[in-house]
């Protein structure tokens, strides 16, 4: 029940809310859905949409004078409310269209808590700004950001705001980045939160101001409550304007990423 939320502290409002959207995410996986045009080539489907009210539901009943900034029905009280939540029901909308079990759900209260749901993994990645674990079959572990896997994701999804100053294209085909690292391409992010967990040594993406976006916060906070390096791509923290993402799981790998991505060598 939705509203024995109430009393509870805002990470587990967070997880509780990204429960309720995967919990839609899986029911409606697999069947014919509605596509709702966004233009450019980007859209929604009725999956998205339930999956938004379901994350409403426990947001409203636990967070009743809280702003919700939602990516498929928009701003919900206050835009400059103090405290104002971030819902990005169903993270890889085009992966599920096509039967592609790669999504997440993403929740994070503007500078505080946050989750992630891996839908189809059965885990909740969540922060309460401070930690942060992941959570499966009623168990949490701490998240440990290493690099040891070498593996780094590049958002490779248009547009290119960067362009012709950066492109991931160009970072995956930098002499120096293939001896260090090997490249994978997600178009979720799942990402950030596989940072987070030492699944990912780095993610990459360009794009402008993503501090406050219903696609990153989320993964954003979890990285930062681990101990990650994240910044923008033009090396400014992302919540000073940096531009794009690099999410790093230490010092040393972000440092490597940057002077690739800015031509500086190593």
């Amino acid at each position: 029940m939705v509203d024995s939320f109430a009393e509870t502290d805002d990470h587990e409002v967070a997880a509780a809310a990204v429960r309720a959207g995967a919990d839609v995410v899986r029911r409606m996986y697999g069947r014919r859905l509605d596509r709702i045009d966004k233009g450019a080539g980007d859209f929604a489907t009725t999956a998205d949409v339930a999956a938004e009210q379901a994350i409403l539901d426990v947001i409203r009943a636990a967070r009743p004078e809280d702003a919700v900034l939602g990516e498929e029905g928009g701003q919900r009280g206050a835009a400059d409310s103090v405290r104002q939540w971030l819902v990005d029901p169903l993270c890889g909308t085009l992966n599920y269209a096509v039967g592609t079990m790669l999504v997440a759900v993403n929740v994070a209260l503007r500078g505080g808590a946050a989750a992630v749901a891996d839908p189809f993994g059965g885990e909740v990645f969540l922060t309460d700004g401070k930690t942060a674990r992941v959570r499966q079959d009623g168990t949490d572990a701490p998240l440990v950001p290493t690099a040891g896997t070498r593996l780094v994701d590049v958002n490779l999804d248009p547009p290119f705001p960067g362009a012709p100053g950066f492109r991931g294209t160009d970072l995956l085909a930098h002499p120096e980045f293939v001896e260090r690292f090997r490249p994978r391409v997600v178009s979720t992010t799942l990402a950030l939160a596989w940072v987070a967990a030492g699944r990912r040594a780095a993610y990459v993406t360009d794009g402008g101001d993503l501090f406050g976006s219903v696609h990153f916060a989320a993964g954003i906070a979890l990285c930062r409550a681990a101990g990650c390096v994240v910044t923008g791509i033009d090396g400014v923290p992302v919540e000073r304007g940096g531009r794009g993402i690099v999410a790093a799981a230490d010092a040393d790998t972000h440092e490597l990423l940057m002077s690739m991505i800015d031509g500086r060598g190593v």
